[in-house]
């Protein structure tokens, strides 16, 4: 490569081309952008408070409505090699900050579009790439200035940031009813010296029935599975003493492949009835314990609870909750404070939970069982969501999962950004004044880099029907004067000041989708050649 850089003329004809490789490598490379741009294209108009939804229909049938972008690229089968590495970014998204996984793949597409243009007038491609990656630096220094700091105990500004969050989704008119619900749940696990929340101890139960007003975060737990009444079981019971069994509650049965032929009915007799006393046995042992509420695991082999041992439970006024799933055993026992067990033999006293009430509610049409007032209960939190069909229910918990999310961004990194393209239009600004204090290539590619942010304003105008360039350019204008929180209405269709208007993000969610999206960009301008292994 030459030492000089050459004009951009230069560049532009051809004549002095600066960078001369063979043809191969420039096809893979182009081949690549034009499916990682096809898959942000597919995810960019539902970019915003107006974006469009996608309907996906999955293999086995079942319909999927959303707008979140992890979501949609989850359900698009991509073959090209370069497309999945963009499905993985919005899951690499989704897992470090939960929200603005649309936002991560359109850069990434516009990051693409702009090396392009670069690789085209002959620029080498590592040049590109560890100019982005700079640049990608000095975007985050300047989005932290930009940002303001808050306290865990500001609960309005954190429900300012979770309603933002839910103003671009599907259930947007219920952002009243759900962001406080997202803000009290992290908030409730969340100390002042805690960096990180583990959303795994926040369970969203979901019933459907009723509307998604009626979605409610729980004082205690909720369960996802009904009592047993088959028998005439017990459903309601005060002062619970709560045992989370492992073992079954049916007569053992012989292996898969061993069977017994019994031809005298004595001997038929003789088996119920020992079947019969080994369950009375397993009964009473559990009652000994002064257990009155007892959850069950699901079995595969045979019957976690048949109906003798449920006759046996009921004259014991035992309440029995069957087909409690492996997964949820954990939480159960950090929930209930009480402890998994395997075998009858160590089920003690010691080993049950405390409650002061275990009933089952129906609750707008739907079975619900809680448990409330839980003694030394761990952080753990339940969300029952309710909605009136299932459709609208997987996309209430999906948006609950962003909000939440949002307000674990803000516990991880505490500070809050502006929103509606606003950052964005102050980080190219600057990153465009910085490029002319730069020499050669790299004032080019950082130039580059501050058009290709411009991107998330356009879309945002784009998506809500207003006239892009004309808002852009006056957008631009806004902030040279000096506005540095103006950003698009986007339901007044102008400019105004976006703090005013309550639209706020986490840092942390613009800070990762800018360093994450330029990784992925460097990374595909680094590759040359795709080999095929049989």
């Amino acid at each position: 490569m030459s030492a000089v850089a050459p004009s951009p003329q230069a560049l532009a004809t051809g004549s002095n081309k600066a960078f001369n490789d063979r043809g191969k490598p420039m096809e893979v490379r182009l081949s690549n952008m034009v499916a990682a741009k096809a898959i942000s294209d597919a995810v960019r108009t539902s970019l915003g408070p107006r974006g469009m939804d996608k309907m996906i229909q999955t293999s086995k049938g079942e319909l999927i409505i959303t707008n979140d972008g992890a979501t949609i690229l989850k359900s698009i089968q991509a073959l090209h090699p370069a497309a999945k590495m963009l499905v993985d970014l919005s899951a690499a998204q989704d897992v470090e900050a939960g929200d603005g996984t649309t936002s991560v793949v359109v850069l990434a597409g516009s990051l693409l579009g702009a090396a392009e243009k670069m690789l085209q007038k002959g620029m080498h491609p590592t040049v590109i790439a560890e100019s982005f990656q700079k640049a990608s630096a000095k975007a985050v220094e300047y989005l932290t200035e930009l940002s303001t700091p808050i306290n865990l105990d500001d609960k309005t500004s954190l429900l300012r940031a979770a309603t933002t969050s839910l103003n671009s989704k599907i259930v947007s008119q219920y952002s009243s009813t759900l962001a406080p619900i997202a803000v009290s749940a992290v908030t409730r696990l969340a100390t002042q010296t805690s960096s990180n929340v583990d959303l795994r101890d926040i369970r969203i139960v979901k019933k459907v029935g009723g509307t998604i007003e009626d979605t409610e975060l729980v004082d205690g737990v909720v369960l996802n599975q009904n009592v047993v009444t088959t028998v005439g079981g017990l459903t309601r019971i005060e002062k619970a003493k709560i045992g989370l069994i492992q073992f079954q509650l049916s007569a053992p049965k012989p292996d898969m492949d061993n069977t017994v032929v019994i031809n005298d009915y004595r001997q038929m007799d003789k088996v119920i009835k020992e079947g019969r006393q080994y369950l009375l046995n397993i009964c009473k042992k559990i009652k000994k314990a002064n257990c009155n509420v007892l959850l069950i695991q699901k079995s595969i082999l045979r019957d976690a609870v048949d109906d003798i041992s449920l006759t046996f439970l009921k004259r014991l006024n035992i309440l029995v909750v069957k087909d409690v799933e492996r997964d949820e055993i954990e939480f159960l026992s950090k929930s209930l404070g009480c402890k998994p067990i395997a075998d009858i033999d160590a089920f003690t006293e010691d080993k049950l939970g405390y409650a002061d009430l275990v009933e089952e509610t129906t609750h707008a049409g739907a079975k619900v069982v809680r448990i409330t007032g839980v003694k030394n209960r761990g952080r753990t939190v339940s969300i029952l969501a309710m909605g009136s069909n299932s459709l609208v229910l997987e996309e209430c918990e999906r948006s609950l999962h962003d909000a939440l999310c949002v307000v674990r961004c803000l516990v991880k990194k505490r500070a809050l950004i502006a929103g509606g393209g606003a950052p964005e239009i102050h980080v190219s600004r600057l990153l465009s004044q910085y490029a002319h204090t730069l020499k050669g290539m790299e004032a080019y590619c950082f130039q580059a880099y501050a058009d290709a942010l411009e991107v998330i304003p356009t879309t945002l105008a784009e998506n809500a029907g207003l006239n892009p360039i004309a808002i852009v350019t006056e957008l631009r204008n806004r902030h040279a004067l000096g506005e540095r929180n103006a950003g698009i209405n986007v339901r007044k269709g102008l400019i105004s000041n976006i703090l005013e208007e309550d639209v706020v993000q986490p840092l942390l969610v613009s800070t990762s989708a800018i360093e994450l999206s330029t990784e992925t960009v460097c990374l595909l301008l680094k590759i040359d050649d795709y080999v095929q292994t049989r």
